[in-house]
């Protein structure tokens, strides 16, 4: 009988439910929003939603076009431009995937404004801690354009209320997250080995550097202990000579972006997991240790504090203070009482993000958006 519900639910998604036209990059290169957008297609289609993208970073054609800075611009701009023309005429409604900076005017502008003009109803969920700095400094027309969507989403209560500041109502919906894809290791003893973990991308806003210093402290405490930075970015070769010059090349480890699989069985690996970054949101990250079990230290940068409660389901650090993340990453260390207590409760706040738990409001979110009369 169950199936049968699930059965008639699909195909009544399929019939009925609106077309979206979903706006948003994909991998490579991996990363937060990429991963998400790839991720949610497949939670829609697997609704019997009818999902088609625009994709913000499709492979340039030809190839060669990837070397030349200018060029390239145009010749991905170009061909995205015209899918979103098309797909506007074969969709209900558009859902653009926005963040802050260059990405706002290249991707989302043209978005918007076809959608307008096409008579599109369209929803924008932003993602990225720098919504306000990137408000703050924007033209107007910003501003405007968000509030000519029919719905506005959130993934945290964070940016709702950076929104609310410039008098945007925006609904909260967090970012899902695939439990099925990790499982929680059980609780082990490290002995002087320790496992520490970094899986952010290598770029200067998530504070890399903060967590190679903070490892340095803990190596004096456990002399086997290890790093693994798992992620790209520009900050490669600083973050590498940080390493040598602290005379840990032989105890940290970069392995690049690695697959889904990798990462999983990173995080089994792990016995505490460092979010450094100076600036953020909402981050993947660190619902992936959440659902893998892993204790979490991290700062208190933007949206985190929403989800991660200090000395509940982690433990907070002021930003850029190497000084006080290694002393939280040591008290998890030291203390297998409150490591498995963090564990426990991370494993639970990781359900508050699962797909079953999140469906309704995005299945939701949709028909109400169609339903609405286009905004001046």
């Amino acid at each position: 009988m169950e199936a049968d519900s699930q059965h008639d639910q699909k195909r009544l998604a399929s019939s009925t439910f609106p077309r979206v036209g979903l706006v948003g990059s994909l991998p490579p290169p991996s990363g937060g929003m990429a991963n998400q957008t790839e991720q949610f297609i497949g939670w829609l289609t697997a609704e019997g939603v009818d999902v088609e993208l625009v994709r913000t970073n499709a492979p340039y054609q030809p190839s060669w076009v990837a070397g030349i800075p200018w060029l390239r611009a145009g010749f991905r701009l170009i061909p995205y431009v015209l899918h979103l023309w098309s797909a506007s005429g074969r969709v209900h409604v558009m859902h653009v995937k926005a963040n802050s900076g260059w990405a706002w005017h290249l991707f989302v502008t043209p978005a918007v404004l076809i959608a307008r003009v096409r008579a599109v109803p369209f929803i924008i969920s932003y993602h990225g801690g720098g919504a306000e700095a990137f408000f703050a400094q924007a033209p107007g027309y910003v501003l405007k354009l968000l509030t000519q969507a029919a719905i506005l989403v959130t993934p945290s209560v964070f940016l709702q209320r950076v929104f609310a500041k410039h008098g945007l109502c925006t609904e909260v919906i967090p970012n899902g997250i695939d439990l099925t894809r990790f499982v929680p290791a059980p609780a082990r003893s490290f002995g002087d080995s320790p496992h520490l973990i970094v899986t952010r991308n290598l770029e200067a806003i998530y504070d890399i550097p903060t967590a190679i210093r903070v490892f340095s402290v803990v190596k004096k405490a456990f002399a086997g202990a290890r790093m693994t930075i798992a992620g790209s970015g520009p900050e490669l070769a600083n973050l590498r000579a940080l390493v040598a010059k602290l005379q840990l090349e032989a105890s940290v480890h970069f392995p690049g972006r690695i697959d889904n699989a990798s990462m999983a069985a990173l995080y089994a690996s792990a016995d505490c997991a460092i979010n450094p970054s100076a600036v953020d949101n909402l981050p993947n990250s660190i619902l992936e240790a959440f659902a893998s079990g892993v204790p979490v230290v991290s700062t208190n940068a933007g949206g985190i504090p929403d989800m991660l409660e200090d000395g509940v389901s982690g433990l907070l650090a002021p930003v850029g203070d190497d000084v006080q993340i290694a002393q939280k990453v040591l008290q998890i260390l030291h203390d297998p009482s409150l490591a498995n207590l963090l564990r426990k409760a991370g494993l639970a706040e990781a359900e508050k993000y699962s797909w079953t738990t999140v469906k309704s409001q995005w299945l939701n979110v949709y028909p109400r958006a169609l339903a609405m009369e286009m905004k001046e």
